[in-house]
Protein backbone atom coordinates (compact mmCIF):
# COMPACT_ATOMS: atom_id res chain seq x y z
CA UNK A 1 0.00 0.00 0.00
CA UNK A 2 1.46 3.28 -1.43
CA UNK A 3 1.52 6.12 1.30
CA UNK A 4 2.11 10.03 0.26
CA UNK A 5 3.23 12.10 3.37
CA UNK A 6 3.65 16.00 2.69
CA UNK A 7 5.78 18.93 3.93
CA UNK A 8 6.28 22.11 3.98
CA UNK A 9 2.85 23.88 3.88
CA UNK A 10 2.07 27.10 6.13
CA UNK A 11 1.25 30.99 5.69
CA UNK A 12 3.53 32.93 3.62
CA UNK A 13 2.87 36.96 2.74
CA UNK A 14 2.84 37.21 -1.39
CA UNK A 15 5.54 37.73 -3.26
CA UNK A 16 7.27 35.03 -0.53
CA UNK A 17 8.24 31.21 -1.42
CA UNK A 18 7.66 28.22 -0.38
CA UNK A 19 8.97 24.19 -0.91
CA UNK A 20 6.40 21.42 -0.59
CA UNK A 21 7.87 18.04 -0.10
CA UNK A 22 6.10 14.35 -0.69
CA UNK A 23 7.58 10.85 0.11
CA UNK A 24 6.55 7.75 -1.05
CA UNK A 25 6.71 5.17 0.86
CA UNK A 26 5.21 1.25 0.66
CA UNK A 27 6.04 0.91 -3.53
CA UNK A 28 8.15 1.21 -6.55
CA UNK A 29 8.85 4.80 -6.30
CA UNK A 30 10.00 4.68 -10.08
CA UNK A 31 6.79 3.29 -11.65
CA UNK A 32 4.81 6.04 -10.39
CA UNK A 33 4.01 9.09 -12.20
CA UNK A 34 3.49 11.75 -9.38
CA UNK A 35 1.93 15.54 -9.34
CA UNK A 36 0.67 17.88 -7.11
CA UNK A 37 -2.90 19.24 -6.95
CA UNK A 38 -4.66 21.37 -4.85
CA UNK A 39 -7.94 22.94 -3.61
CA UNK A 40 -9.32 25.77 -2.76
CA UNK A 41 -12.55 26.15 -0.86
CA UNK A 42 -16.10 25.75 -2.77
CA UNK A 43 -13.34 25.05 -6.32
CA UNK A 44 -12.60 21.64 -7.55
CA UNK A 45 -9.34 20.07 -6.97
CA UNK A 46 -7.26 20.76 -10.06
CA UNK A 47 -3.34 19.98 -11.24
CA UNK A 48 -0.80 22.41 -10.64
CA UNK A 49 1.92 19.79 -11.94
CA UNK A 50 3.12 16.38 -12.74
CA UNK A 51 6.17 14.79 -13.32
CA UNK A 52 6.49 11.11 -15.10
CA UNK A 53 8.81 8.37 -13.85
CA UNK A 54 11.07 9.76 -16.64
CA UNK A 55 11.33 13.03 -15.85
CA UNK A 56 9.07 14.90 -18.09
CA UNK A 57 6.82 17.77 -16.40
CA UNK A 58 3.44 19.98 -17.05
CA UNK A 59 2.96 22.88 -15.04
CA UNK A 60 -0.49 24.45 -15.42
CA UNK A 61 -0.73 27.77 -16.69
CA UNK A 62 -1.97 29.72 -14.18
CA UNK A 63 1.42 28.70 -11.62
CA UNK A 64 4.13 28.66 -14.83
CA UNK A 65 7.54 30.42 -14.47
CA UNK A 66 6.60 30.45 -10.79
CA UNK A 67 6.00 26.60 -9.58
CA UNK A 68 8.55 23.65 -10.58
CA UNK A 69 8.21 20.76 -9.61
CA UNK A 70 11.34 18.09 -9.60
CA UNK A 71 11.52 14.25 -8.33
CA UNK A 72 14.55 13.09 -6.42
CA UNK A 73 14.68 8.66 -7.27
CA UNK A 74 17.00 8.24 -4.48
CA UNK A 75 14.79 10.06 -1.77
CA UNK A 76 11.59 8.56 -2.96
CA UNK A 77 10.97 12.15 -2.66
CA UNK A 78 8.49 14.49 -5.05
CA UNK A 79 9.31 18.76 -4.37
CA UNK A 80 7.02 21.56 -5.32
CA UNK A 81 8.96 24.66 -5.38
CA UNK A 82 6.64 27.56 -5.26
CA UNK A 83 8.12 31.12 -6.24
CA UNK A 84 6.51 35.00 -6.11
CA UNK A 85 2.94 33.34 -4.09
CA UNK A 86 -0.16 35.15 -4.63
CA UNK A 87 -3.26 34.91 -2.82
CA UNK A 88 -4.96 33.16 -5.95
CA UNK A 89 -2.67 30.30 -5.08
CA UNK A 90 -4.16 29.92 -1.30
CA UNK A 91 -5.09 26.28 -1.27
CA UNK A 92 -4.66 23.12 0.20
CA UNK A 93 -1.88 21.05 -1.66
CA UNK A 94 -2.38 17.40 -2.62
CA UNK A 95 0.18 15.28 -3.05
CA UNK A 96 -1.02 12.55 -6.02
CA UNK A 97 1.11 9.05 -7.06
CA UNK A 98 -0.47 7.26 -10.32
CA UNK A 99 1.05 3.93 -11.51
CA UNK A 100 2.47 3.78 -15.07
CA UNK A 101 0.19 0.94 -16.09
CA UNK A 102 -2.21 0.30 -13.78
CA UNK A 103 -5.15 3.27 -13.53
CA UNK A 104 -6.92 1.78 -10.52
CA UNK A 105 -3.43 1.90 -8.76
CA UNK A 106 -4.09 6.15 -7.53
CA UNK A 107 -3.52 7.51 -4.44
CA UNK A 108 -3.44 10.57 -1.89
CA UNK A 109 -1.52 12.29 0.38
CA UNK A 110 -3.54 14.04 3.35
CA UNK A 111 -2.76 17.28 2.04
CA UNK A 112 -0.94 21.03 3.37
CA UNK A 113 -2.31 24.28 3.32
CA UNK A 114 -0.49 26.73 1.66
CA UNK A 115 -2.03 30.15 2.83
CA UNK A 116 -0.75 33.33 0.90
CA UNK A 117 -1.63 36.60 2.74
CA UNK A 118 -0.56 39.79 4.41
Amino acid sequence: QVELVEFGGGLVQPGEDLRLSCVFVGSTFSLYDMGWFRQAPEKERELVAGISTGGSTYVADSVKGRFTLSRDHAKNTVYLQMNSLKPEDTARYYCGAQHISRPDYKFWGQGTQVTVSS
